[in-house]
């Protein structure tokens, strides 16, 4: 069969619809439905970290509370991705995506009214619960709503709107912060929720395949959510635990444990929260692990772009968000671009064009110094954004494309966890490599420079300052000392930026290899096996 067989057409459950006649169930209106409260989502995982230094002082919060602001929604939203992706088969994804919606924007206004920072955590907790139930359905409805030949042009604009909202959220909180406070970066959610609510109740329309699972795989649930919980923590916590501490190889081991034990769950339940099969397919598989390798290289990197803007450059984070305009900007403009070189030449060559970009781009940012001026920056970050764009799209469909009708939301949870688990990766590998490069050559520099030996007992404090790109500067410290403390800092941590972002471009490179493997959907039909390669 063609791949190019709409996926109306193709699906025996689903009569050929007639070209819509009203709002209800038309193509691009639905994506434009869906996309106001992907960006809703996709908006709040960077804008709240602007937010954070202003929640803290003015809550009175402590560091590890500021830090469960960010990870009790991380981990929210990674454990609960794939069995949201299963509810809205369940149940349809439009039900799930309005739920969501409710659900995010609810608990943002709480949020904006909460007095103590337990509440907000808690209510950070639910936001991302209730964002995992709207990211897959989000694809679930494009891949119901769209023929196949138009659905890559779809999922390029719904990348779009990721990556703009993404890399976005600084500058817009930046300047609420700023200009307004805190709580409004959380209430602004709640007018964007309602417009997404009355958007998805006019317009969207549910697809429900007749082989849609009509039961749930409880244990699976429980087993595939602590397994995700047990790989996640101990990345977001390797920074402050270190990697040879044995509480981080515990719960690494525990993930391993619970995948198997989850694994061989799956192959004896009659429906099962992700039935193995699927991963027969070498593009769905292979598009999998390219999205753990993409975010991995993208997030993991660009984590230490905002310190070396803010911390080596003196930015404020509007500013350091207006500098990424280029990446931000390029991403909304190669998106739908890639959604069109997708269509016409299928996703092998743009996946690995792209990854073949984004490792030259990332070799090029390990090149960046204390001097580094806006042009050179400018023009890696407009590569960065323009390799990342195609792949974004590319693999995303592969994912879902490779994967039967019914199973959209559990393949649109997939590739949105692959995401969380590779961007989570990243950051705490790459900021691993920054710590060593930094422990290494710090005493080194600092020596040097002619400077007073650091006492043993503080060099741990001292090398998380500069692993930062801070300069641990001493009140009181003359000014020419100061000038010198504050060099030996901001070079080391360009060293080690350079180095994390070396490896990221290897990891890149790996990707693009990977990417090789994949092909224009094969399952296009609801009912086809997954095991078509």
């Amino acid at each position: 069969m063609s791949s190019q067989t709409p996926v109306a057409h193709a699906a025996p459950e689903l009569p050929v619809p007639e070209p819509p006649r009203g709002l209800r169930g038309h193509p691009w209106l639905t994506l434009f439905s869906v996309a106001i409260g992907v960006m809703m989502v996709a908006l709040d995982g960077t804008i709240v970290a602007i937010a954070n230094p202003a929640i803290k002082d003015d809550l009175g919060a402590s560091f590890g509370d500021v830090q469960w602001i960010t990870n009790g929604y991380m981990l929210a939203l990674a454990v609960s991705l794939i069995t949201a992706g299963k509810l809205g088969d369940r149940f349809g994804h439009r039900q799930t995506f309005l739920i969501g919606i409710v659900g995010f924007a609810a608990a943002s206004g709480a949020i904006g009214f909460s007095s103590q920072v337990t509440l907000v955590i808690v209510f950070r907790v639910f936001q991302g619960l209730f964002g995992a139930l709207l990211m897959p359905a989000a694809l679930g409805l494009l891949r119901a709503t769209f023929p196949a030949e138009k659905l890559n042009m779809a999922i390029g604009i719904w990348g779009m709107v990721i990556g703009a909202s993404t890399a976005g959220g600084p500058i817009v909180g930046g300047l609420l912060v700023e200009h307004v406070n805190w709580q409004s970066v959380f209430f602004i959610n709640v007018p964007v929720g309602v417009l997404a609510l009355v958007l998805g109740l006019v317009i969207l329309k549910d697809h429900r395949a007749e082989n849609a699972p009509r039961s749930f795989d409880i244990p699976g649930i429980v087993l595939l959510s602590a397994a995700m919980f047990c790989l996640i923590w101990p990345l977001i916590k390797a920074a402050d635990w270190g990697w040879g501490d044995m509480k981080t190889w515990g719960f690494l081991i525990g993930a391993v444990v619970l995948f198997a034990l989850f694994a061989l769950l799956e192959t004896r339940v009659r429906e099962p929260l992700i039935p193995l099969r699927m991963f027969r397919s070498v593009p769905l598989t292979a598009g999998t692990i390219l999205m753990v390798l993409m975010a991995f290289a993208f997030m993991g990197g660009l984590f230490f772009v905002t310190f070396y803007l803010q911390n080596v450059h003196g930015m404020s984070p509007v500013d350091s968000g207006l500098h990424l305009l280029p990446l931000t900007g390029m991403m909304i403009v190669a998106s739908p671009l890639a959604g069109v070189l997708i269509t016409k030449f299928g996703p092998r060559i743009p996946l690995v064009g792209g990854m073949v970009f984004t490792a030259i781009a990332t070799y090029g940012m390990s090149g960046l110094d204390t001097n580094t001026g806006t042009g050179p920056m400018s023009v890696w970050f407009a590569l960065l954004g323009l390799g990342l764009a195609p792949v974004m799209v590319g693999a995303t469909e592969v994912i879902v494309g490779n994967a039967p009708l019914e199973l959209s939301g559990v393949a649109g949870g997939l590739q949105q966890a692959a995401m969380q688990v590779g961007g989570s990766l990243g950051t705490a590998v790459l900021g691993a490599v920054m710590a060593s490069r930094v422990e290494s050559d710090l005493p080194g520099k600092w020596q040097s420079a002619g400077l007073p030996p650091i006492p043993p007992a503080q060099m741990p404090k001292v090398s998380d300052a500069v692993s930062a790109g801070i300069a641990p500067v001493p009140k009181h410290t003359p000014p020419e000392f100061a000038q010198k403390i504050t060099s030996v800092a901001h070079d080391t941590f360009v060293s080690g930026m350079g180095l994390a972002f070396t490896v990221a471009c290897g990891v890149a490179v790996v990707a693009a290899i990977v990417a090789l493997f994949t092909k224009r959907g094969a399952n296009a039909e609801a009912g086809a096996g997954v095991g078509h390669i």
